[in-house]
């Protein structure tokens, strides 16, 4: 079995776990943004054009990052901002499927949402796996909202 099969094995195993963990309500899998999941507010929909579509994707992915708690652990902020990064590309994905025409760019599209998803997936297993020490620690970074 070569190393492809043995990664995409391996992640989905990793988005099985978190989906198990999603639905016993573990904190750190769940939708509040300060738990490293993407805000709510974005619904790709042709009842905007690309554009302004666009640019809701791209703002729900900095409001997801900007409102991310940080603790002061490198390892875990970066994962806690990197899932609302990372569906804010799940997003913007959608976006050209909604619109574009290429048909590379949409392949493209479509195998970004699904390796992101799988990201996003093995990112809320490690944040399970590693809770946080901070407690009432975790807080904003001094200057921003």
């Amino acid at each position: 079995m070569n190393r492809r099969w043995l990664s995409v094995a391996a992640l989905a195993v990793l988005a099985a776990t978190a989906t198990r963990a999603q639905r016993h309500h573990d904190p750190m899998t769940s939708t509040d943004p300060r738990a490293g999941a993407a805000p709510a507010g974005f619904v790709a929909s042709t009842a905007k054009p690309f554009d302004p579509l666009m640019d809701d994707a791209i703002s729900v992915m900095h409001r997801g990052m900007d409102d991310a708690s940080r603790s002061g652990d490198p390892d875990r902020d970066f994962v806690t901002l990197m899932i609302p990064h990372h569906q804010g590309a799940i997003d913007m994905a959608k976006v050209l499927l909604l619109y574009g025409e290429d048909e590379q760019l949409r392949r493209l599209a479509q195998e970004i949402i699904v390796d992101q998803q799988n990201e996003v997936a093995l990112m809320r297993v490690w944040l399970a796996a590693h809770p946080s020490h901070g407690g009432a620690a975790e807080s904003r970074p001094e200057g921003r909202r």
